[in-house]
């Protein structure tokens, strides 16, 4: 049997489609499930698996992140100065 050229002629019915929730190319049309990561039901993990269950349960501390969700908070404010407290302001006016 022929599995080189000829056989990829046969290849144009798709299977695997996007998945909404990891973003993989690993959804099964037919069975509605993701190959990768189990979706519609829980994230798909195993025991003999140890690395990629520390992999994908957390984003780490966040160093980056951490700073980017305080920025947007305060509306991204660069380059200027901060407001001057109270105390301050009505100290240097009453002198």
């Amino acid at each position: 049997m022929i599995m080189g050229t000829s056989s990829f002629g046969k290849c144009h019915n798709k299977t695997h489609m996007l998945c909404c929730h990891c973003g993989s190319k690993a959804y099964h049309l037919q069975k509605s499930a993701c190959a990768k990561c189990g979706y519609p039901t829980k994230r798909k993990k195993y025991n003999w698996s140890a690395k990629a269950k520390r992999r994908n349960t957390t984003p780490g501390y966040m160093r980056h992140l951490k700073i980017v969700y305080h920025r947007f908070r305060h509306g991204f404010h660069e380059g200027t100065t901060p407001k001057q407290k109270r105390a301050a302001v009505a100290a240097s006016s009453s002198s």
